[in-house]
């Protein structure tokens, strides 16, 4: 709880952003938030943030911080990577073997249809399905996951005092019961800002998405799409990057040809990524 109230101390300072943190901690390794925070000031938002989550009564809630066992290791191949998570639900999640399905708020019906198909033949083969729980191909990838016995979890752009979008709160209050939901916003800080504000914390959210998964599969998306944004993470995190045949056959979109240039591979059919995930 200490290091939960000096994490968002440190982030209720002005100009406090995951790159500024992430230069703090890799100029002091091995430090937690609390080397940087004194004890008084860390109670104070401890205090603070626990208000929050209390108010809009989530329940219980966990934390994992980098240098302890349960931090997964594998967000270190973020280019800036988080030092605390919020999470609720079962962290044994974490650790399983997983792959983000990502897209469009707005998808064609033969994109709600090709998500679905990719989510079922993703659990036949036993990976847990992770996505950011907005409206479009994220809610589908959920619903998809949970309606076939498969196992789902949500990386989110909130804190986990939030339900965003507010159609998705059933479900947001459903997967943090039985699977897992992941967070690495501060409390204190969204709760101080304006929806404006408080929208650049999404982008880092699927940096985040991207890390905690073994690959992503786009299935659709626009030219200006958040997608893309895990887009180049995974590639900068050498995480495998699917692009479905059908973003390429777009001929408004340039996108999927850049991302291929840099390495991403176009893919078909669930065969062709079987064949690279599970060779």
């Amino acid at each position: 709880m200490r290091e939960m109230g000096a994490y968002e101390a440190l982030w209720d300072k002005w100009g406090t952003s995951f790159k500024s943190l992430a230069k703090k901690f890799q100029f002091s390794p091995n430090s937690v938030p609390s080397d940087f925070v004194n004890s008084e000031t860390a109670e104070e938002y401890e205090a603070k943030a626990t208000s929050i989550a209390n108010k809009a009564e989530i329940g219980r809630f966990g934390i994992r911080i980098y240098g302890t066992l349960d931090y997964p290791e594998k967000l270190r191949d973020a280019v800036h990577p988080v030092e605390l998570l919020y999470f609720q639900g079962n962290w044994e999640l974490a650790s399983s073997p997983s792959v983000a399905i990502v897209g469009t708020r707005q998808p064609t019906e033969e994109g709600k249809l090709r998500a679905r198909k990719l989510v079922k033949h993703l659990i036949k083969d036993d990976f847990t399905i992770i996505s950011g729980l907005a409206k479009g191909i994220d809610t589908e990838a959920h619903l998809t996951a949970l309606d076939n016995n498969g196992r789902t979890m949500a990386v989110i752009g909130t804190p986990l005092s939030e339900n965003y979008p507010k159609e998705n709160k059933k479900l947001q209050e459903h997967l943090r019961k039985y699977f897992l939901i992941v967070s690495q916003v501060p409390f204190v800080r969204y709760s101080k800002q304006n929806p404006r504000q408080n929208k650049w914390f999404f982008p880092e959210r699927n940096k985040l998405m991207s890390a905690m998964s073994q690959a992503t599969i786009i299935v659709e998306a626009g030219e200006t799409s958040g997608t893309l944004v895990q887009a180049r993470a995974a590639i900068a995190q050498k995480r495998k990057l699917f692009i479905l045949d059908n973003c390429f056959r777009n001929p408004n979109l340039t996108w999927p040809r850049k991302f291929a240039e840099l390495g991403a591979l176009r893919v078909k059919n669930y065969d062709e990524i079987r064949e690279v995930l599970c060779p």
